[in-house]
């Protein structure tokens, strides 16, 4: 199960953590798209989770990677960390058996992890090419600028949608402010597949993509699993902020929840499509239904079509709030907060 070119990184690994030169049981561990090696192994009676990054690039960067996880580890938000290499880019912590953590049950303890996160000592910021979160999209760098200028030439959508989905963008990149105050220190991957529910806490883990970043992101895209109405959503703020959140709060929560529905829609759309036109007949599944399987590990986002789904369903929940009278005031409360106004924190 360990490839032969890194058997020497894990025997080193579990000498140095734990004074043995091999483990008594391994068994590898399917774990979304990564592509680090992932494998829970058995060492003196006890389980833990060895992860070997397989190649390094902007994302896989184990320095940032490791402090992340290590700052998380030690406020109890990740497992506690047994063994890290930055050379070797290699890691083992405590492995968490997973138990069941019911869609609605998930608001409160969501939302108070979040909090405890985004109060940790500051993460290192991104500030290479490889920013993969929703707030890319507000970024302006040529990289970002590329981005748009190639998925509106690929003819995945037909022009008239791909104009409009640009012009949301143009729209929700105006509206959106960034104050430096939001800028907290998160995970920026988080999903079903990162969180570990032990029964009694939950925890975090997989912090390739960790990095200081706008608070909202993570709430926004957890949001799209646990927030199914406005009383949820109350909950779910209410509980973040440890305090009523306010029109304010509630008006730049909503913004980007549509600026992570045009993210997956774009990115997903790009990725599945492998350049040809998306077949605009093909029904797209029920947003809440698909969602509800992911997080219980019923549905993937492996394979062109399913991220070409995936995008679609994201895309058409864009459409659908965007043209509501919510996201009308939503944008009316942003543009007309004073400078200096409620903060967030």
């Amino acid at each position: 199960m360990i490839p032969e070119e890194k058997k020497a990184v894990v025997a080193w690994a579990l000498q140095e953590a734990f004074g043995v030169g091999e483990f008594e049981e391994i068994q590898t561990l399917a774990h979304g798209v990564t592509s680090a090696l992932m494998s829970r192994i058995v060492v003196r009676g006890r389980p833990y989770a060895l992860r070997v990054c397989m190649r390094t690039d902007g994302m896989n960067e184990p320095t940032r990677q490791f402090a992340c996880m290590k700052i998380a580890a030690e406020a109890g938000i990740a497992p506690p960390v047994r063994y890290t290499s930055i050379e070797d880019r290699a890691s083992i912590i405590d492995f968490v058996e997973a138990r069941p953590l019911p869609v609605t049950d998930a608001v409160v303890p969501l939302a108070k992890t979040l909090r405890a996160m985004h109060a940790l000592p500051a993460f290192a910021k991104l500030a290479n090419a490889y920013d993969t979160a929703p707030t890319f999209l507000l970024r302006s760098s040529p990289l970002r600028d590329g981005f748009l200028q190639r998925f509106r030439a690929a003819g995945i959508l037909p022009e008239n949608e791909a104009d409009e989905l640009l012009e949301l963008h143009a729209r929700l990149d105006r509206a959106y402010p960034r104050p430096d105050s939001d800028l907290v220190s998160s995970h920026n991957d988080l999903k079903p597949a990162n969180m570990l529910f032990d029964g009694v806490r939950l925890w975090f883990i997989d912090w390739e993509a960790a990095f200081l970043n706008d608070r909202y992101n993570d709430l926004a895209v957890m949001a799209n699993f646990v927030v199914t109405n406005d009383v949820e959503e109350e909950i779910y703020l209410q509980t973040y902020f440890d305090e009523t959140a306010g029109d304010y709060r509630r008006a730049r929560f909503y913004v980007m929840r549509q600026i992570v529905h045009l993210f997956y829609a774009m990115v997903f759309l790009s990725l599945g499509a492998l350049g040809k036109p998306v077949d605009a007949s093909q029904l797209a599944p029920d947003f809440r239904d698909l969602h509800n399987r992911i997080w219980i590990g019923a549905a993937s986002l492996e394979g062109p079509e399913r991220k070409v789904q995936f995008g679609r369903v994201h895309m058409n929940r864009l459409l659908q709030n965007t043209r509501s009278k919510r996201f009308q005031d939503a944008l009316r409360i942003l543009s007309g907060r004073p400078a200096g106004g409620q903060p967030d924190s």
